[in-house]
């Protein structure tokens, strides 16, 4: 199996994983807390809205028990009075967010509250106290409220982890709640089961406690308010005194509290409004899942290995995508309609971490493989930046740059062999290789190929170099200054004669790159640099150089170049036109070598 499939199958196990870990935390309650954080967070991303036009609060707070007496002391004719005011003002309907399940001290003061209700039919009355059948014994009882046009609702609100209120249910112990119960009175129509989108919906705030217009009790009570606040609204009347514990935090307190009256006002207008916020079908949700775990394999399976700035590009791209997630959940919001956030970014997260991971083991491998590679031609501290050029299959794409060719022969060295057995011969070719290897190598070369006791490198590629003929001239010249006498005198330890050497160098337009199948490769440089190159290595046999370089090299030369002379016009093997040569002066000999080279 080609490294390319077995990425690729690690890909797709990763996309599963992160698919099924997504679907299982949708079809979990794992992470049902961090769901509705996102929810609260969703809320305050869009803002307070307008408040509901039809609804005001007339709120039992801790200024009303400063006008009036204490809570414990209060006479059901307290309440009496603010239902008369307020159908006196014009309200619809009356939703009374106090508990009148059990009889008082004062008879007369509950048949006032009882007449006052009827007066201003209708009156919803709250409470939290059901009997096993779903009636409430709220002032007499379901009949006795029947003959004056009242209902009771179930006040009692789904606490979500945090005892934070969210949403709201359509009943509870067989009681329809209070808003369902308020909604239905101001319209005439009891709502339906069927109208909601789901068992317990999301009750549609409208922004911070204190968004709905609120009236103190005591001012309503003493008269003391604009009766347009409540014509023709529905009106809520509860506590706000967080004395009386009916405070509560929900998706768009923060750190606040909100009133119970003020919880319930905003829960009627979501069911007035026909349940505004929804969630989106299941399907979908399965299939943003689907797609957020999917999404990050596919994109390290188009992101080619080896490449330096993969994991950064995969990177920016899950953030990227996690971002255009969060803002289309946002805008979704926005419009109404609720998208399950934890489960797909769940299956994106997983299915990033683990795309990188494969990633990274699979480039770390893919370097070290390209390291072994190129770590044969070129310098340690230029590898990295080859490996940024390499493709998947690790060719270096083809180049035309303009470098200087060397070729190199040790000469003599095939006679010299020829008596010796095989491990004396690679002990010495070794050494001989070793030593010219890291005076090309030194300075900034790139090691083409050995064959036998010749080398060819070539200076300016695969990396661009503006001195790459100072470099091979500077090559030259240790090979021949330093590394051959130190040869040398290591061989004649071993009882054999001095090498002499061969060097050529041309400079022009090199055409470089990877060659080979996806087996086996090897870097070259061709053209017809290339060829003079061999060439001129070749005729320094004929002459007492063991270096010549062409007119082409000297023009390139930048710095100054020591003692050089100028060997002629020699006709090159392969060219219409002479070649003006230069030698070293310091590579000139005393004759040349008596027997010519093998290479």
């Amino acid at each position: 199996m080609s490294r390319r499939q077995t990425r690729s199958l690690l890909l797709l196990a990763v996309a599963v994983s992160a698919v099924g870990f997504g679907l299982l935390v949708s079809a979990t309650s794992t992470f049902d807390r961090l769901e509705l954080d996102t929810l609260d967070a969703r809320f305050s991303l869009r803002g307070a809205e307008p408040p509901p036009p039809r609804l005001a609060i007339v709120s039992i707070d801790d200024a009303s028990f400063d006008h009036l007496p204490r809570w414990q002391d209060w006479s059901r004719r307290l309440h009496a009075d603010v239902i008369r005011r307020l159908h006196a003002a014009g309200a619809k309907v009356i939703a009374y967010d106090v508990q009148f399940t059990e009889a008082s001290d004062d008879k007369a003061a509950d048949l006032d509250l009882y007449n006052a209700a009827g007066e201003a039919r209708p009156v919803v009355f709250a409470t939290t106290i059901t009997a096993p059948d779903g009636s409430a014994n709220v002032l007499g009882g379901d009949a006795s409220l029947r003959r004056i046009g009242a209902v009771a609702g179930q006040a009692l609100l789904p606490n979500d982890p945090g005892g934070v209120i969210r949403r709201l249910p359509f009943q509870v112990g067989g009681l329809r709640g209070f808003a369902i119960q308020t909604a239905g009175a101001w319209t005439g129509t009891p709502v339906r089961r069927s109208s909601l989108p789901g068992p317990t919906p999301t009750i549609d705030f409208a922004g911070p406690p204190g968004t709905i217009p609120s009236v103190p009790f005591w001012r309503v009570r003493a008269g003391r308010f604009d009766p347009a606040l409540f014509r023709d609204r529905i009106v809520v009347v509860g506590p706000s005194a967080p004395s009386l514990q009916d405070v509560h935090p929900t998706s768009t307190t923060g750190a606040d509290l909100m009133s119970g009256a003020e919880i319930q006002a905003n829960a009627i207008a979501t069911v007035m409004r026909g349940f505004p916020l929804r969630p989106v079908p299941g399907w979908l949700n399965v299939l943003l899942v689907t797609l957020m775990g999917v999404v990050a394999p596919l994109i390290l399976l188009r992101l080619r290995p080896g490449s330096v700035n993969l994991l950064l590009a995969a990177i920016l791209s899950f953030l990227l995508l996690a971002a255009v997630f969060l803002v289309n959940v946002q805008i979704a919001f926005n419009g109404g309609r609720i998208v399950e956030v934890t489960g797909p970014l769940t299956a994106l997260i997983i299915g990033g971490a683990g795309a990188l991971l494969v990633g990274y083991v699979t480039e770390t491998r893919e370097r070290r493989r390209v390291r072994q590679l190129f770590g044969r031609f070129v310098p340690a501290a230029v590898v990295d930046q080859v490996v940024e050029r390499t493709d998947d299959d690790l060719r270096l794409g083809g180049s035309r740059l303009d470098s200087t060719v060397m070729f190199a022969d040790l000469r003599g060295f095939t006679r010299f062999a020829e008596p010796l057995d095989p491990h004396q011969v690679i002990s010495v070719l070794n050494m001989y290789l070793t030593e010219m290897s890291d005076a090309i190598l030194d300075h900034g070369g790139t090691l083409v190929a050995y064959m036998g006791d010749g080398i060819m490198a070539v200076f300016g590629a695969p990396l661009e170099q503006e001195d790459h003929a100072d470099r091979a001239l500077a090559a030259a010249r240790e090979m021949l200054g330093e590394r051959l006498p130190r040869f040398n005198a290591w061989v004649a330890e071993q009882g054999a004669p001095p090498f002499r050497m061969g060097i050529g160098l041309n400079s022009g337009p090199v055409m470089s790159g990877n060659v080979g199948s996806t087996r086996r490769l090897e870097y070259t440089a061709v053209g017809d640099t290339t060829n003079t190159a061999a060439r001129l290595e070749s005729m320094t046999k004929d002459t007492p150089f063991q270096l010549l370089f062409s007119e082409a090299t000297r023009e390139r030369l930048i710095a100054p170049a020591g003692e050089l002379e100028e060997v002629g016009e020699m006709d090159v093997r392969g060219r219409d036109q002479n070649l003006l040569v230069w030698g070293l002066v310091a590579s000139r000999t005393a004759a040349p070598p008596a027997e010519p080279s093998e290479s």
